[in-house]
């Protein structure tokens, strides 16, 4: 399955539009980004090789175009169901995977469509069931029903040790961990496990003024109340040096927010970095269209902080 050439025009010129794919586990509706999406093929019992002591949701390895990808049964994983009943195995659907530079199967009930929405349409989970750390990102409502957008960050984070979100890092140097406390950082990440594990790895590092933020538009209208409440640059990056921003946000994505930075905040010497799993060189070339300074994978962690550094503490050297 090829993605449309202009689904990825959209996503070039940052008009907060993406493509979901609408799937189902046990009769209900899930959605994943379409920019994760390789391709989508017919379960086959055949190409499976099950793994010995691994986790009941990973169904083992799977040959794809003579390739092996670990399996995932996303119904299992989320508790819909224990195991694959023989019937719906007939007619269960492979959906190929490739994010965080790293390829995996899932396996789903069936598909539906591809659906063209605007994030500003993705409503985000309520605080109350993100303290349970859910393993969706958002909702959004179709037609005549609602879609549970999969985290697929969290989930492959719990099955594959290299994929950990537990974002271990070493404490800040000593010696510069006075003036990290002195710079102003913010974070816009739709995944609270995510959120969560950059606040620690900043606030290990010394960085201790972080806000958070749970999308897009709620970090811009921050941004552009700093700029309003400001008499100048000097001023708003004594507030703010840096953002570190996901691409994929309910209300509006990290491409559309550093493309309005750029063009409606307007601060040159602020920083902006896309954080994201769906870094490829292809994405690279979309952030840099918006006007981001840097851009890194999500399994990058050890280099976040020293991405910070060279931005905020370049003066300090």
């Amino acid at each position: 399955m090829k993605r449309d050439a202009a689904q990825d025009i959209l996503l070039e010129s940052g008009t907060n539009e993406m493509e979901i794919l609408e799937f189902y586990l046990e009769g209900q509706s899930f959605g994943i980004n379409v920019q994760k999406l390789r391709e989508i093929i017919c379960y086959d019992p055949g190409r499976r090789t099950a793994m010995p002591e691994s986790l009941p949701s990973v169904l083992g390895v799977y040959m794809v175009r003579g390739d092996s990808i670990p399996l995932i049964d996303l119904s299992s994983h989320l508790r819909q169901r224990t195991s694959v009943a023989p019937e719906a195995e007939a007619r269960a659907i492979v959906l190929v995977c490739q994010f965080n530079r790293k390829v995996t199967g899932f396996l789903v009930e069936d598909v539906n469509q591809i659906h063209r929405v605007n994030w500003q349409s993705v409503e985000p989970m309520a605080p109350l069931i993100e303290r349970f750390r859910p393993r969706f990102t958002g909702t959004i409502h179709v037609e005549d029903r609602d879609i549970l957008i999969v985290d697929l960050e969290h989930i492959l984070a719990e099955v594959d040790s290299d994929m950990d979100m537990s974002f271990s890092q070493n404490e800040g140097d000593d010696s510069v961990s006075e003036t990290r406390e002195d710079i102003g950082l913010m974070v816009a990440e739709d995944s609270v496990l995510i959120r969560a594990g950059i606040q620690k790895v900043l606030a290990n590092a010394g960085y201790s003024r972080v806000e958070v933020f749970a999308d897009g538009e709620e970090c811009y209208q921050r941004l552009l109340c700093l700029k309003e409440q400001t008499d100048s640059e000097a001023e708003f990056l004594k507030h703010v040096r840096l953002l570190v921003t996901d691409i994929e946000m309910p209300r509006m994505d990290g491409l559309t927010l550093c493309r309005r930075v750029r063009e409606e905040i307007g601060v040159r010497d602020f920083k902006v970095v896309l954080f994201s799993s769906l870094i490829t060189d292809e994405m690279a070339h979309k952030c840099q269209s918006v006007g981001a300074d840097a851009w890194i994978s999500k399994p990058q962690i050890p280099t976040l902080v020293d991405l910070v550094d060279g931005f905020c503490l370049i003066d300090d050297a």
